[in-house]
């Protein structure tokens, strides 16, 4: 993490938090229209780890129900390919050679759903398969691609509610950098309720030390002078707020990391040596650390993109990896308490055709699996949720999964629903375009 970004980001978040009487600014547009139980997030608490796999990654490994039936209607041969020991399916079918039995073990043991059928009627329709306008829309959860991002909307309602106050501490971070979910839209700066980003090293940026000639008495002497000046308090409180994060992020990064020991059939749950896991690892010992913190958003970065128009092979060991680390991320949850209240969402741009394409890669489609983890106190684990079936026209270039008649499926910004739900808003299609919170009918996913 570059040190100007975060401080770009960052600084002008933790000092605002000593201004007293920051004003709250009028919502704007359908954010006036919003709806809030402060008693459900109450009881809630939650707190939200959103993993985006940029590029859109392909549903196989989460849904390799089909494969019998498109394989033989593909351009490149799927067995050829990438072996045909590689192409076998898991009870609950799932691709075992792209990190299928551990989301067996996730499912066996009520850590994970999977949603097989976020699928989009309206791109369908559009014929639109296109990264900037789908990740833009999935991030703001809503059509509109110029609007303000999820947590931008979630930060002004539980800023408005007081949720969010001049205390608070890194209520939103991002450990990808600038982010659609934070995109401002026509909403107005709130210093305080901006994200602050972070990398997962927690290289302090608040820290003087790594500055050429800095001491304690440089802070002292600065406050004195801007008392004897009878300037602002605000600058003498910025100093100390500034030596305040410092701390705080150092007492993060003292944290041990967790031993996580092993599984039922004697598997190392601990973190893999990888970026992606280390964010995972990084994210959980700040929401332990600090209630505050709402959200943190993070890309795969240390995995490698879901872009997959050619050499799909690596498509296997990459989607392997993340389960890996979700698994160690779901033990250290448990292991710190935090099951009930902590979630980690998992989606992308879109999902892929079915077609192995003469490049060995799967162009781009309209659906795409959702995975959920945690979060025990107000979800329901419903599983493996939606079937699919086989889109095929004659052509390998719309060959396509889609749901099955019948079976549920939700549009991608029902996942921004169902955030908004879960910390408190009660009316998310407000927000939405009349996009509804995730419920399969007969099986719930949201308690009370």
């Amino acid at each position: 993490m570059n040190r100007r970004d975060f401080l770009k980001l960052s600084l002008c978040a933790g000092c605002s938090s000593l201004i007293p009487a920051f004003p709250r600014l009028a919502a704007a547009g359908p954010l006036d229209d919003v709806s809030f139980n402060v008693s459900t997030y109450g009881t809630n608490r939650p707190q939200t780890i959103m993993v985006f796999l940029y590029g859109g990654p392909s549903e196989l490994a989460g849904n390799f129900t089909n494969y019998d039936q498109f394989q033989n209607l593909s351009q490149t041969n799927y067995a050829e390919y990438f072996g045909s020991d590689n192409l076998q399916a898991t009870t609950n079918g799932f691709w075992r050679a792209a990190g299928g039995d551990i989301m067996e073990e996730l499912l066996a043991n009520h850590d994970l759903s999977v949603f097989r059928t976020c699928f989009s009627q309206v791109r369908w329709n559009d014929n639109n398969r296109s990264h900037g306008i789908c990740v833009a829309q999935n991030q703001r959860g809503t059509f509109n691609q110029d609007g303000a991002g999820i947590f931008s909307n979630l930060a002004r309602v539980l800023y408005s509610n007081g949720i969010i106050d001049n205390t608070t501490i890194m209520p939103f971070m991002t450990m990808e950098g600038e982010s659609g979910f934070y995109a401002r839209g026509n909403l107005e700066m709130i210093p305080i309720i901006e994200p602050i980003s972070i990398s997962e090293n927690l290289d302090n940026p608040f820290s003087r030390s790594s500055e050429r000639g800095y001491s304690d008495t440089m802070d002292a002497l600065a406050q004195a002078h801007n008392r004897a000046l009878n300037l602002s308090p605000k600058i003498t409180d910025a100093f100390a707020k500034r030596a305040e994060m410092e701390q705080f992020i150092n007492n993060i990064d003292g944290i041990p990391d967790p031993d996580l020991g092993t599984n039922g059939n004697g598997e190392d749950l601990n973190y893999e040596n990888n970026h992606f896991a280390e964010k995972l690892k990084t994210a959980i010992k700040i929401m332990n650390y600090n209630a505050d913190t709402q959200v943190i958003t993070l890309g795969t970065g240390g995995l490698g993109g879901w872009d997959d128009h050619n050499d799909a092979e690596n498509y296997l060991g990459r989607m392997d990896r993340l389960f890996r680390a979700l698994r160690s991320a779901v033990a250290h949850i448990r292991q710190v308490g935090k099951i009930g209240t902590i979630n980690i969402m998992v989606m992308g741009d879109f999902g892929r055709g079915l077609n192995l394409n003469s490049a060995n890669g799967w162009d781009h489609g309209n659906l795409q699996n959702f995975f959920l983890l945690g979060g025990s106190d107000y979800f329901y684990t419903p599983g493996v949720v939606g079937e699919t079936r086989v889109s095929a026209t004659g052509s390998v270039n719309r060959l396509y999964s889609i749901p099955k008649s019948g079976t549920y499926w939700f549009e991608p910004l029902s996942v921004a629903a169902t955030i908004y739900s879960i910390y408190g808003i009660t009316n998310p299609e407000v927000l939405t375009g009349n996009q509804p919170v995730i419920a399969p009918p007969g099986n719930p996913l949201i308690k009370g």
